[in-house]
């Protein structure tokens, strides 16, 4: 039996406005991928392969947790899809405010869901992201390997889409509570490739690290 181990970056820059703007650990995110990686190497590593995507965030947090037993690859297919880009095009299409906190769990289906019928457009198209997450998945998910992804919210919730069979409703839906440097399992079998574990965040669990449960 093989385990891809799927890890969200820490916390960005969650007042960004675009990307670029985004695209870095806040001090928190550092600290939270400190103490991800000090639990991993109590509890997991070492693994066979560790992958993480060419974003400064999953980079970032990758240096953070430390040696976890293998050299680590870049791989863009890991990166996350274009939401910045993708919730601007929605506005502009539908002639509606973009998101807030009160709106986000309507307001990111309605994206997925339009994104899919290719009705807005980012950076890739939906059929794009989803080929790239699929090859992702077959690439890392070895029977008899253990392998660690460094990644985003959207590239885990793909992967759990094509593991669950969820509509695009659904795989918004999961989107939602993902935490920042959260661990998602998938047990892997010569036959088969099982949702294991989803969100769970040990390493924050002591009453002291509390209030670095994060989402955003």
């Amino acid at each position: 039996m093989g385990e891809l181990v799927l890890v969200r970056h820490g916390q960005a820059n969650s007042a960004a406005q675009d990307e670029t703007g985004y695209d870095r650990l806040s001090d928190l995110g550092h600290q939270q991928a400190r103490w991800l990686g000090d639990w991993l190497r109590d509890h997991d590593a070492p693994f066979d392969r560790v992958l993480t995507g060419s974003l400064r965030r999953h980079r970032e947090t990758l240096a953070a947790m430390g040696d976890l037993g293998a050299t680590p690859e870049i791989d863009a297919r890991l990166n996350e899809l274009d939401y910045f880009n993708l919730t601007k095009a929605h506005a502009v299409r539908n002639g509606t405010p973009q998101t807030t906190p009160e709106n986000f769990v309507h307001h990111i289906t309605d994206v997925m869901q339009a994104w899919q019928r290719a009705e807005i457009q980012g950076n890739e198209s939906y059929d794009s992201f989803e080929t790239r997450v699929a090859e992702m998945l077959r690439l890392a998910a070895r029977p008899g390997r253990r392998v660690l992804c460094v990644t985003s919210g959207g590239v885990i919730g793909m992967m759990a889409r094509h593991l669950l069979d969820l509509d695009i409703a659904r795989m918004a839906h999961l989107l939602v509570p993902i935490r920042n440097c959260s661990i998602h399992r998938v047990m892997v079998l010569p036959d088969a490739q099982i949702l294991s574990g989803f969100n769970a965040t040990p390493h924050l669990d002591a009453p002291e690290r509390l209030h670095a449960r994060t989402e955003y």
